[in-house]
């Protein structure tokens, strides 16, 4: 017997190390296939760094060198952006410099992130920068470096990271892969493309074979090949004529979708910041909860039953219309974020100051879909909504309420002091009625007034058909007018995936259209002094940019027709301005009239449905100086 047992146990040995052993070599395959990607990104580096040794080298010659090794660094991107994005920008960033706080950062100072490698270095031999050159090259090799180290080797070997590499993948294909967002030669974006797309299932096989437990599933492999051909045929016709509407709607969604649904099946755990922000229950791109920008419950962020819900939204509703919150009981929310304007004010540039002496100094920006950036206000200075709200509420030249007398008058009301106590219960660590309560219920109710996707929307998941020249809009939107590069899908604002960062953008926008000067105001410089922030402001949604003219930060255009014009045009410095730290390109897009036309019949399909209705009256107050209240304000 005991013979047996041993026996019994050498084979279950033998079994187990061969499979181990098995495992062991499929891995190896799969690591194989990153280290030979790597090191053909890692020769053409060599060859770049070799050439530019050489005494009077040429531009030319080394630009052609960039676009070699861009096309054997944008295979690895796969892995790379996702595993870390912040040495990722030492190798190909965008920008020289960015300031931005990332969600998981919210509560930190912001810093310094430097930029550099290929885009930056092609960019400088443009501009005849033999510094810049040098500088940006010189990041390459330690950064590089980085991604061979033995954390890399631990990240390959989990099987769910595959699914959060292909998941950011797929949302830079409907965002920075094909809009020029850091490829400076438009002709090389669909080459790039190519390239990371055949590499991409290339990369799902060896994945599939290693990984067999949670191989892709059939579908998403036989969408990939369809995406893949339809790329091939589409080079042929060169980016001008790249339809970036079908493919998005067409193929990279629906590979979303597929991908969304294997995350699910498989029960897949992401253990990156990356993913902090974005939702793995949504199954499309252009879901409203793809990912979160604000808590609008604020402190009622527990409360789930409907009833309660409706009943916060409520609450929040009356008080947004009641000028209770203001310091002489005449304005409200509303009174600069009129509901049947889209929660903004059209009639003018910028609203009166509450002492109706002069008018303030920035335009009153839409709150629907405020909830999509993770930094509140223009110039990004508020983290969270209810924080926007009490400093709109408090400050003297916007409501004048003393932030002491908010919770004290609203309780002076039967209605809303029931309905605090009420809702208070609901929040154990808060259980006395508090000025937090009143907050999160206006935060609440402004963030739930949308009541239908776009137009845009419903087409890209073939729930509605547009017109040729909207597609075409949005084509131009993409690539030529190089939009995209600063609005984002899916809702057109400055967070790009993995949405976790608010950008902002400096464009020179000048005091009047004659553009005789820029503003005072230096927007993020105010909260985070820099070169790099100086008049910059946050990028905002073009979701309802019809409806909620007029535009840019101080309220300088009245038409979507100028604001393209302006673009077009090269922003402030492209009209004459001296602004050194412009973000926006300064040459002029070419585009001719017709074709920002289209642009902006694309740009009317960003509108949406929302809900309008007033409260007919306002519940009363026991104090004489409140009953007088007039719903909405006086002003």
């Amino acid at each position: 017997m005991r013979y047996k047992l041993i026996v019994i146990s050498a084979i279950i040995s033998l079994i187990a190390v061969t499979a181990a052993f098995k495992q062991d070599k499929k891995q190896s395959g799969y690591m194989s296939l990153y280290a030979s990607m790597y090191r053909k990104a890692e020769l053409s580096f060599e060859k770049i760094k070799s050439y530019v040794e050489t005494p009077g080298f040429s531009h030319d010659s080394l630009k052609q060198l960039i676009h070699e090794a861009r096309i054997q660094l944008k295979p690895l991107d796969f892995w790379l952006r996702y595993k870390d994005p912040v040495n990722y920008k030492l190798i190909n960033g965008p920008l020289p410099v960015e300031w931005e706080t990332e969600v998981f950062e919210k509560y930190e100072k912001p810093y310094k992130r430097v930029g550099g490698g290929l885009t930056l270095a092609e960019l400088a031999i443009d501009e005849g920068d033999s510094s810049g050159i040098e500088k940006y090259l010189s990041y390459l090799p330690e950064a590089f470096e980085h991604f061979q180290a033995d954390s890399m080797q631990d990240f390959l070997s989990q099987a769910d990271h595959f699914a959060y590499c292909n998941r950011l993948f797929l949302l830079n294909l409907s965002t920075i892969y094909t809009t020029g967002f850091e490829c400076p030669d438009t002709s090389r974006i669909l080459p790039e493309l190519q390239a990371m797309l055949h590499s991409a299932k290339q990369v799902a096989q060896v994945y599939s074979e290693t990984f067999e437990a949670t191989k892709m599933d059939a579908a998403y492999s036989d969408k990939l090949e369809l995406c893949i051909a339809y790329v091939d045929r589409q080079a042929k016709s060169g980016y001008d004529h790249f339809n970036h509407f079908s493919f998005i709607s067409d193929y990279v969604n629906q590979l979303y979708e597929l991908n969304a649904n294997w995350i699910l099946k498989n029960g897949f755990r992401s253990k990156s910041f990356n993913d902090y922000s974005l939702n793995k229950e949504a199954l499309s791109i252009f879901d409203k909860s793809l990912y979160n920008g604000q808590n609008t419950k604020g402190i009622f962020i527990r409360v789930n039953d409907t009833n309660h819900l409706k009943e916060i939204a409520a609450f929040g509703k009356l008080l947004f219309f009641d000028p209770i919150l203001s310091g002489n009981n005449q304005r409200s929310c509303a009174s600069c974020h009129i509901p049947e304007q889209y929660f903004t004010d059209t009639s003018r540039k910028s609203a009166l100051q509450f002492n109706h002496n002069g008018n303030l100094k920035r335009n009153s920006p839409s709150l629907l879909n405020a909830e999509y950036n993770h930094l509140a206000m223009q110039d990004g200075k508020f983290y969270t909504l209810q924080d926007q709200a009490l400093a709109v509420i408090t400050n003297p030249q916007e409501m004048g309420c003393l932030k002491e007398d908010i919770l004290s008058k609203v309780m002076t009301v039967k209605d809303y002091s029931k309905a605090l106590k009420k809702l208070s219960a609901l929040t154990p660590k808060k259980p006395e009625p508090d000025l937090e309560h009143i907050l999160s219920a206006l935060t609440y109710y402004y963030s739930g007034q949308i009541q239908r996707a776009s137009d845009f929307d419903l087409a890209i998941e073939k729930k509605k058909v547009l017109s040729e020249e909207a597609i075409e809009g949005f084509n131009l939107f993409m690539s030529k007018a190089q939009c995209a590069t600063c609005h984002f899908l899916p809702h057109f604002n400055g967070v790009k995936p993995p949405y976790v960062g608010s950008e902002f953008e400096v464009l020179g926008v000048p005091d009047d259209t004659s553009f005789s000067h820029f503003g005072a105001d230096s927007g993020r410089y105010l909260i985070n002094p820099a070169y790099e922030t100086a008049f910059a402001f946050r990028t905002g949604t073009l979701k309802n940019i019809e409806k909620t003219g007029p535009y840019m930060h101080n309220g300088v255009f009245t038409t979507l027709k100028e604001v393209m014009v302006f673009y077009n045009n090269g922003g402030g410095v492209g009209r004459g301005l001296n602004l050194p730290n412009q973000t926006l390109g300064s040459e002029p897009l070419g585009l001719t009239e017709q074709e920002i036309d289209k642009i902006i019949i694309f740009m009317k399909t960003l509108n949406e449905t929302i809900k309008i209705s007033r409260p007919v009256k306002l519940p009363e107050s026991r104090k004489k100086e409140l009953k007088e209240r007039i719903v909405g304000g006086t002003y």
